[in-house]
């Protein structure tokens, strides 16, 4: 009876932990991952001792081995085909041959340095080519940067999730048969992994056929489709496991659900965004669990025992082979050269080393390299995380990567036509939409989009209003228009705050708070008088839409200051032109003598791509 209270008191432990940690985490923007790891180590034998992971007994490999398929599976179910193709080449590159140079270089660091044999060596470097999308979506939600950029962060953490898993399964099997022959290697890898492939695509052809075509009570439908994704996550990794242990193919399991979960992320199945969010809570749970225990496994001599060594590999993992590994893999115009430093700064490990290194290790005990493996693999994922994760925004801060952005609330016909204005110009846009056939119609035309309700505090601060520069409320209602324009005005000091208003009885309101209001009536009144009355000019500016551009900048250099207007525009690239100049709210237009002085503001016409190098020009 003792034992089955002590297994009580140990999993309420770690799921109280878990949900604290996330909750924490989610306050204070750091990565759970942190204080799960010092939970672990916090309440397991070598801190208060209210865990022991040994009550579990030989069921805990097998405990991990199931949460690691839930794991794997969502990473795989995440991994969206058209989110591969769409990727950039530097992108590509750098889940491949960047994955190649991180397992190779951290290889060769954890021999020489740790003096380890080349196969545990290469264990351990496909282990952390992983940085998984749990320690990157975090950093992301708080880190504004450019969505070229965390596109690529975010993608290399899913694809390498999965790859890092694999990586392993076929390193492992040669530190376990290598005395067997390659032949006999290259044959039981064959055998583990089709053995994997076939049962993770028979399980999932089976899941999407029962979810498109049968038959469940309708209110029940979403709960059941739920569960049944939960179970057959589980079925994969079990079946193939059990199938693998019959056929001397063990370890099959995780080469199962990364093709099921990559398969039904793939296929058209209903419920889909349910799922996806059930799923989510799941893994938050079970991540909880893995790590807490794992951490609390830790032995704080295992780490003392790696000595000096362990911190000079874990430096030049991080601030060696990374950097290189990007920086080789990212050439290209898309990213620029402080985007790229961004991101080889930012490769924190995450839940996939941990628990499969952790898994690997119950298998090699009573061995030394169980204790090395995992040693280097958590003081890897907890140094990286810890200053990699707390520093990311004081390093994209210090690189300059976190770019002013307009913020569109309100993703509808008006939204989607002022981002898509917006963008061609070379603004940062992020749109906020509540609505998710629209949230997803918007993705596909490459927008960068977040959705929610824009008048949480949250949702705003996740799409990175701190950062704004222009709040654009482009909504159907006035009240939303008017509570969200107060939010961004008052909250957040974002100092250009443009409604959209639909009732012309409601402009005054708007005024009064400060907030520029557009009314629909007027501008299609006004663009359809321009027609009738003004139609050259109306057409000219149709025309400039299509391959020009107006822009209004303000002269904050010294550079420029006290420049006549005749200079200025003798600098300025052919094909732009001065057309007005602003000043202590009055408008001029430009005479050859007059000067130039801070705080004005130049307005550009001319074709977009001159008008951009005059903007550029004149702002640094």
């Amino acid at each position: 009876m003792s034992a089955a209270v002590d297994l009580i008191q140990i999993v309420v432990t770690i799921m109280g932990l878990g949900v604290a940690a996330q909750v924490l985490a989610d306050r204070l923007r750091i990565p759970s991952v942190v204080f799960l790891i010092l939970s672990g180590v916090l309440v397991g034998p070598e801190g208060l001792g209210l865990i022991t992971p040994s009550i579990f007994g030989d069921a805990l490999q097998a405990i991990v081995g199931l949460a690691v398929a839930i794991i794997v599976f969502e990473g795989a179910f995440h991994l969206h085909l058209d989110r591969i193709r769409s990727a950039q080449r530097e992108t590509i590159r750098l889940v491949t041959l960047g994955a190649v140079g991180s397992l190779v270089g951290t290889a060769v660091v954890v021999h020489y340095v740790l003096g380890t044999p080349w196969d545990l060596a290469f264990l351990i470097g496909s282990l952390l080519v992983a940085t998984g999308p749990t320690v990157i979506t975090p950093i992301m939600s708080v880190v504004p940067v450019r969505e070229r950029v965390a596109s690529t962060l975010e993608t290399e953490g899913v694809v390498n999730d999965v790859t890092a898993a694999i990586l392993a399964i076929v390193t492992f099997e040669y530190v376990l048969l290598e005395s067997r022959g390659l032949p006999t290697l290259v044959w039981e890898f064959v055998l583990r992994f089709g053995l994997g492939l076939l049962v993770g695509a028979a399980v999932a052809g089976v899941l999407w056929y029962v979810l498109r075509h049968g038959r469940q009570a309708v209110e029940n439908a979403p709960q059941n489709a739920r569960l049944m994704v939960l179970v057959s996550s589980l079925a994969m990794y079990g079946i193939a496991e059990v199938l693998g242990a019959r056929f001397g193919a063990s370890e099959a399991g995780i080469a199962a659900v990364a093709t099921g979960g990559f398969i039904l992320g793939n296929t058209d199945i209903p419920y889909r965004d349910t799922i996806e969010q059930f799923k989510g809570d799941v893994s938050v749970l079970v991540i909880s669990f893995v790590f807490i225990t794992l951490a609390s496994l830790l032995s704080l001599q295992d780490l003392l025992d790696l000595g000096l060594g362990g911190l000079v590999a874990v430096v030049a993992i991080a601030a060696i082979i990374r950097p290189a590994a990007v920086l080789l893999s990212t050439v290209g115009d898309r990213l620029t050269l402080r985007e790229r430093l961004f991101v080889s700064a930012l490769g924190p490990r995450g839940i996939i080393p941990a628990s499969v290194a952790t898994l690997f290790a119950l298998e090699l005990q009573p061995s030394p390299a169980a204790t090395t493996l995992v040693g280097t693999v958590f003081l890897v994922i907890f140094v990286t995380v810890v200053f990699e994760g707390g520093l990311a925004r004081h390093i994209a801060q210090v690189l300059d990567v976190i770019p002013m952005r307009v913020l569109i609330v309100g993703g509808g016909r008006v939204g989607k036509e002022l981002a898509d204005r917006l963008e061609n110009r070379g603004e940062e846009v992020v749109i906020i939409e509540q609505d998710q056939a629209v949230v997803e119609d918007l993705r596909r035309e490459g927008h960068t989009v977040h959705r929610g309700d824009g008048t949480d505090q949250q949702v705003l601060e996740r799409a990175g209003i701190d950062n704004a520069k222009t709040v654009a409320i482009a909504t159907k209602d006035d009240d939303v228009n008017l509570l969200v324009g107060q939010i961004a005005r008052n909250t957040y000091g974002v100092e250009d705050v443009v409604a959209r208003v639909n009732e012309p009885s409601n402009l005054d309101a708007f005024d009064d708070i400060d907030i520029e209001p557009i009314s629909t009536s007027m501008s299609v009144a006004w663009s359809m008088d321009n027609v009738i009355e003004r139609p050259r000019i109306s057409q000219w500016m149709r025309e400039l839409d299509e391959d020009g551009d107006v822009q209004e900048i303000e002269v904050t250099s010294d550079e420029h200051a006290g420049k006549s207007v005749s200079r200025l525009t003798e600098e300025l690239p052919e094909g732009c032109h001065l057309a007005l100049v602003s000043r202590d709210e009055s408008d001029q237009l430009p005479h050859p003598s007059d000067r130039i002085e801070k705080g004005d503001h130049l307005t550009f016409i001319g074709r977009r791509e001159a008008v951009r190098d005059a903007i550029d020009y004149c702002t640094t």
